[in-house]
């Protein structure tokens, strides 16, 4: 069962189960959690806020994998590793406070969208030189491809089915300038 766990990966559980839980609310008239979508943002926060704070926790704190630990997945192009991994877990918090917020749903939601395919050289370097993480094997790319093929389909999901009243409004000078 373990093994199992670690192909599916911690913050893939987080996701299938946090979805169906809030919208389980949103029918008991939690409001907030009233649409499938509304609930899919909040479970995608919830599996960024934990794939983003493992990024800071120090070593010593068994079960997880360490700053370091992640920086041997960062492909050999990609320089200042450590500095990468960082970066990434500072972006995945914010795009998880992005997507809670109603408001910043659509922007949040597409970021997300850019920021997934970037990560996904690292897991496949992981999985190509056997590089584990916290002891356990690398996601099979198998899996993890399609994985994250689907985390950025919700994305684009999300940011679809925001109001993205906001951002029409912050592309509307680009559309004139591109009509002309």
């Amino acid at each position: 069962m373990e093994d199992f766990a670690n192909t599916l990966g911690v913050e893939f559980i987080v996701l299938v189960i946090a979805a169906p839980v809030l919208r389980l609310l949103g029918a008991l008239g939690v409001r907030r959690f009233a649409d499938w979508p509304a609930c899919a943002a909040h479970a995608m926060a919830a599996m960024l806020v934990l794939t983003g704070v493992v990024r800071f926790v120090p070593d010593s704190v068994a079960g997880m994998p360490s700053a370091e630990e992640l920086a041997r997945m960062v492909p050999p192009f990609v320089p200042f590793p450590l500095a990468m991994v960082y970066l990434t877990g500072v972006l995945e918090l914010l795009i998880a406070a992005g997507l809670v917020r109603t408001s910043t749903r659509w922007g949040a939601a597409a970021g997300l969208a850019v920021l997934l395919p970037l990560l996904l050289p690292a897991n496949i370097y992981a999985a190509l030189n056997d590089i584990p993480l916290n002891g356990a094997e690398a996601t099979p790319l198998w899996f993890r491809i399609p994985q994250q093929a689907a985390y950025i389909a919700v994305a684009l999901w999300i940011a679809h089915s925001a109001d993205s009243t906001r951002a029409r409004s912050l592309l509307r000078p680009l559309r004139r300038e591109t009509s002309k």
